[in-house]
């Protein structure tokens, strides 16, 4: 499907947007490795499309054409994500998703895109919740730099009724509410499982006064041949300040780069300002800012 056209008249290279199709997968896969860990988000759900065979894009994505180049896309699902996108791509995923009516949770990427994409859509879309406009974008890409906690290792399936709390009271102190019923829900709980089941989950176990209870935790939220993207690292806030986290974080680290992977990488807020110092004792530098807005 085109769109109207928004290049200048009399421009030789004609640009337009077109919802993209499975077969554009390649090229939008290119686009993605322009910035590998900047783009990991797309670029991980384009292949496990590939790695199962899919026929789709698994969510509608929005490519920006010049002539016949694929010039930036923008991921249009619960998040909006944009890829490479230049300025004349952002006139023209803000005018669809204007058109279209805001459908997102958030908006989520490198910095730059993201605030330029939404100070065209602020005007006309309400209910933000919150604007982080610096999340700094961290990678680590040698062994790490303090010992890994060899208590911490890949959570097991019969340990999701002490996961899926533990994920719930993350995202909860995170985004400032429940992702789901106390419970964790049905879907909630079924991503969750998901990711414990694909050996992305990762957590410390302790017995704790009522039994037994998750002291680290954390998650692959992306995941390629050679860059992953760590989530929801919490630990408990009555075991906070206990030297947990560094050692937890070198673990999934050295798991990380025991499978192969080259680079694990990871966003946090700016103001999160013990994250930050305990990121970059394990060995994690900044290649970049994401930023983030919230509705």
């Amino acid at each position: 499907m085109h769109l109207t056209p928004s290049a200048a008249p009399g421009s030789a290279r004609a640009g337009s947007l077109r919802v993209l199709t499975g077969s554009d997968a390649p090229a939008l896969l290119r686009l993605c490795d322009r910035d590998p860990v900047g783009n990991l988000f797309v670029s991980a759900r384009l292949l496990g499309l590939v790695s199962r065979a899919g026929t789709d894009l698994g969510g509608q994505v929005w490519g920006w054409f010049e002539g016949d180049e694929l010039v930036s896309a923008c991921w249009a699902g619960a998040n909006l994500v944009p890829v490479e996108a230049t300025p004349r791509a952002l006139d023209a995923f803000a005018e669809h998703a204007r058109a279209q009516g805001r459908r997102c949770s958030s908006l989520v990427g490198p910095a730059e895109a993201v605030l330029a994409l939404w100070q065209r859509l602020e005007p006309h879309w309400r209910g933000v919740r919150e604007v982080r406009a610096q999340q700094p974008l961290m990678v680590c890409d040698t062994e790490p730099l303090v010992a890994p906690d060899p208590a911490v290792r890949r959570s097991t399936l019969r340990e999701l009724d002490l996961v899926v709390p533990a994920c719930v009271a993350m995202f909860t102190e995170e985004i400032g509410y429940a992702p789901a019923p106390p419970d964790g829900g049905g879907a909630y709980r079924a991503r969750i499982a998901e990711l414990v089941s694909t050996g992305r989950s990762f957590v410390r176990v302790e017995a704790g006064p009522a039994g037994p209870e998750v002291v680290f935790k954390a998650e692959l939220g992306a995941v390629s041949p050679k860059v992953v993207q760590v989530q929801g690292v919490w630990v408990p806030p009555h075991r906070r300040g206990e030297g947990l986290s560094e050692p937890g974080m070198a673990a999934v680290v050295t798991a990380c780069r025991a499978d192969g992977v080259d680079s694990v990488s990871l966003y946090v807020n700016d103001y999160n300002t013990r994250a930050l110092a305990a990121y970059r004792r394990v060995g994690f530098r900044e290649v970049g800012t994401f930023a983030t807005v919230l509705f």
